[in-house]
């Protein structure tokens, strides 16, 4: 049996694949000790004796590095770096988040000088000995281990990349006790702040996800375990305890690898579906852009701080379901980013809520219906939401449901800003791709988004509102291993681009075949980091022959850009992608069918809105706007001028206008 799993800021969810059967399962989360409502969930799905018994595979996607990172709740750490550096942390790139503001709120600095360590070992820019690694060295390290009595060791040392002799020496000089977090394992890359940024949240992170992930692998015990990796592969739970910092985006992860095999399974291997996804959870939600294959980045970030790690590509905004609506001193109303979260959670919930949310503001408009809310699991509390609303609309001195709909519009607009960042900002014209909404809260809003996009098509998945935790079940098992070369393109030569990618070769598929994984079931993708000389941001091009390497980054410069240059080309990164194939996982088809109306809703500004209950709707079933589609865990509405088909799988496929 297959369960995936992806816990979330307000919901934890399940998805099980027996066979042809899908289950899901939704709980709220338990923030305080994540993995209780992992294994809660699996209890109340009655799998707790198939766990025991060894036959159940958890693949998991986590937040726990995410908010520990956001909240500053990490462990006292050390850092140690070279001797005069211990500031680099704290000084990064001295850019200035807000450009025009004299008077900027001070930034907490990541590692305080107290916790800093220098060591007078030194490398030149070239790998050539400057300073040796000392015992003083050693003995500084050591006791300031001893006084400060820190719970992880971060070690980033000048060029470790191309030497990591020292960082190792350093690192057995530390108890066993202490988590610790070297750079040449972590980002063996060039960029000392990066790449120290990285090993500091390594090691800030790394206890207390290696503490989550030992409690609920014990929980699944004897069964497997995996974790899904914010680059949109999986990495068994044994190795992911030391890779905090790669876990960071490990839900959000889940949803686009489970969109990205829909994309497949709507177009086909050479020309897969074009999709922008938004994914609305309870907290926040992220859009991203999907054109064959998941794209990654090494430039993300997680709130003030640069992930240099390869991640999904995505933009993450404040506003999903639980997010706060409230009135600013200037008396204007603000949709996030603050959240009510799972506890109190929205007023609708009736945990004790009183601030309308944007579930508050489709509970008081009718678009989310009190019988069907969790399949009828959990009680909707609509009276609490009106309360809520209704406290909203004086002091914004508007008829309550107009008050609801600014709530509805102004979180409509804050996605549509973000879709356009990933879309339009970078070239992409949204109407070449379908919008795919997940998420719980994403069918609400999903044709209002694409009307404002000027998109014709969109997707609502089967099971959209748990498809991150689908998308554990689909993704496959992957490293993305690097090392920094910085040298002009000109002057390399094959032989020793396949020396450096073997070495990268062995040390991936060795972690793979520690998951059990044939050697031969392991493919390889090499790609290289190009630049002009001179530039500070790279392209990642695919790596085929050297020779052809350079002219495919001009064009590739152009087709960016908008120009190309006469000038050196530099190599500064290799990488390469090591996978296996993901399991088989077919989604059960659904039968042919058509339904009728539960009931009928009158909606604000919809007008008379039949009701539908998902699980009614057979394979090409179509429907013309509005319509009110309800299912366990979430709604969708299609709005008045859009129709809808659903595919063999079970999809809604949205058209604007004529039928898909």
């Amino acid at each position: 049996m297959l369960l995936g799993v992806d816990t979330g800021g307000t919901f934890t969810d399940f998805v099980l694949l027996d066979g042809q059967q899908l289950r899901v399962h939704k709980r709220l989360s338990t923030p305080d000790a994540p993995e209780r409502a992992i294994l809660e969930g699996i209890e109340a799905m009655g799998l707790s004796d198939t766990a025991r018994a060894g036959h159940l595979l958890v693949v998991h996607g986590s937040t726990v590095a995410t908010n520990a990172a956001l909240e500053r709740k990490g462990v006292p750490t050390l850092y140690v770096t070279n001797r005069g550096l211990a500031d680099v942390l704290s000084i990064g790139r001295q850019t200035r988040e807000e450009l025009y503001n004299l008077t900027p709120v001070p930034r907490e600095t990541p590692v305080p000088v107290q916790n800093c360590v220098e060591v007078d070992a030194r490398l030149g820019a070239d790998g050539s000995r400057l300073t040796a690694l000392t015992e003083a060295d050693i003995q500084r390290l050591q006791q300031a281990i001893a006084e400060r009595r820190p719970e992880a060791v971060a070690i980033n040392l000048l060029y470790s990349f191309m030497d990591d002799s020292d960082e190792k020496a350093l690192q057995a000089a530390c108890p066993e006790s202490v988590f610790v977090s070297r750079s040449s394992f972590v980002l063996p890359e060039y960029g000392e702040y990066e790449r120290g940024m990285a090993t500091w949240l390594n090691a800030y992170l790394g206890p207390k996800v290696q503490g989550y992930l030992h409690r609920l692998a014990a929980g699944v015990a004897p069964s497997p375990l995996g974790v899904m990796q914010s680059s949109g592969g999986t990495i068994d739970a044994a190795q992911a305890a030391q890779r905090a910092v790669n876990l960071l985006l490990s839900g959000p992860a889940g949803g686009l690898a489970a969109a990205q095999y829909l994309a497949q399974t709507l177009g086909d291997d050479q020309s897969p579906e074009k999709l922008l996804t938004f994914d609305m959870g309870g907290t926040s939600t992220d859009v991203a852009l999907i054109d064959g294959a998941l794209t990654l980045t090494n430039q993300g970030k997680l709130g003030p701080y640069p992930v240099a790690v390869p991640m999904v590509d995505m933009h993450t905004i404040g506003a999903g379901g639980g997010s706060i609506a409230q009135v600013d001193d200037g008396g204007l109303l603000q949709v996030g980013p603050e959240s009510a979260g799972a506890s109190p959670g929205p007023a609708c919930y009736g945990r004790g809520g009183k601030q309308a949310t944007v579930t508050d503001a489709n509970a008081f408009l009718g678009r989310l219906h009190p019988d069907y809310f969790l399949g009828g699991e959990m009680a909707l509390d609509t009276d609490s939401a009106q309360r809520a609303v209704n406290d909203l609309a004086q002091t914004l001195n508007l008829p309550p449901h107009e008050a609801a709909l600014g709530i509805i519009r102004l979180a409509n607009e804050h996605m549509a800003a973000a879709l356009r960042v990933i879309s339009v900002q970078r070239g992409h014209n949204p109407a070449d791709f379908r919008l795919c909404c997940f998420g719980g809260a994403g069918g609400l809003h999903v044709c209002a988004l694409a009307d404002a996009l000027g998109m014709s098509r969109a997707l609502v998945p089967v099971h959209g509102g748990v498809l991150s935790a689908l998308g554990m079940l689909v993704a496959k098992p992957e490293r993305q291993l690097s090392r920094s070369l910085q040298i002009p393109l000109a002057h390399c030569n094959p032989e020793q681009l396949r020396e450096q990618y073997c070495q990268l070769s062995e040390a991936g598929r060795a972690q793979l075949q520690a998951e059990g994984i044939a050697a031969c079931d392991i493919s390889e993708s090499p790609s290289l980091d190009l630049r002009y000389l001179g530039q500070s941001f790279t392209l990642n091009l695919p790596y085929t022959h050297l020779a052809e390497a350079g002219e495919a980054f001009h064009r590739a410069h152009e087709a960016r850009y908008g120009h190309r240059l006469n000038i050196d080309i530099e190599l500064v990164n290799l990488r390469l992608k090591c996978e296996a194939p993901g399991r088989s996982v077919e989604l059960p088809t659904v039968a042919p069918g058509s339904a009728q109306p539960l009931h009928t809703l009158t909606l604000a500004e919809v007008g008379q809105t039949p009701v539908y209950r998902r699980t009614d709707l057979g394979a090409d079933t179509t429907l013309n706007g509005p319509a009110l589609i309800v299912e366990q865990v979430s709604t969708t509405l299609l709005e008045p001028g859009w129709t809808l088909k659903v595919d063999a799988l079970g999809n809604l496929l949205l058209n604007k206008g004529a039928s898909d």
